[in-house]
């Protein structure tokens, strides 16, 4: 299955000018939605993986299924307050401003082999900053996955030397 082509473009959303990619309408194909686990097993399967994590919100749809089906533990990446937890955060900027990621102290053992996964790579610096957190933590981020990589924002290259693999491209319109 053509994958972009059952990803939804909403133009305007968030804000004028950004062409939102819409990962809903995927998941409401159970065989793109299936694809996309598939492949992302089937290139994992010997990486030797230890834990996954997903990256709130939409991390949490592939990451959960994708750690589910390995037999993984999955660590949630998220918002500042969200976690109950006794948490470690790294702040990362934006356009205007700055954010912050927060993850749990004891949610990624030393020497750990990780993977984090999210559903879109725009400017990189969420993941960049998740990549921080597990390398604080001691564990060794191997690459990060992504369903939708926009290549004109430059993400890889924030993320860099980490690894990207992205399964559809879009240009920025």
């Amino acid at each position: 299955m053509d994958l972009a082509s059952v990803i939804r473009n909403i133009p305007n959303f968030p804000k004028p000018g950004i062409q939102f990619k819409d990962i809903t309408t995927l998941l409401l194909e159970p065989e793109a939605f299936r694809q996309v686990i598939e492949t992302f097993v089937k290139r994992y399967h010997s990486f030797r993986l230890d834990a996954l994590v997903g990256i709130e919100a939409r991390g949490f749809v592939f990451g959960g299924a994708l750690a589910y089906t390995m037999g993984l533990p999955f660590v949630l990446a998220r918002k500042p307050g969200k976690l109950p937890g006794d948490t470690i955060q790294e702040s990362f900027a934006l356009e205007y401003g700055t954010d912050t990621v927060a993850m749990h102290r004891d949610a990624i053992k030393p020497e750990q082999r990780v993977l984090i996964v999210d559903d879109l790579l725009a400017t990189g610096g969420t993941v960049a900053a998740v990549s921080r957190l597990v390398g604080r933590l001691g564990g060794n981020a191997v690459e990060a996955a992504f369903v939708i990589e926009l290549p004109p924002l430059k993400g890889r290259e924030k993320v860099a030397p980490l690894p990207v693999f992205s399964l559809v491209e879009f240009m920025v319109e």
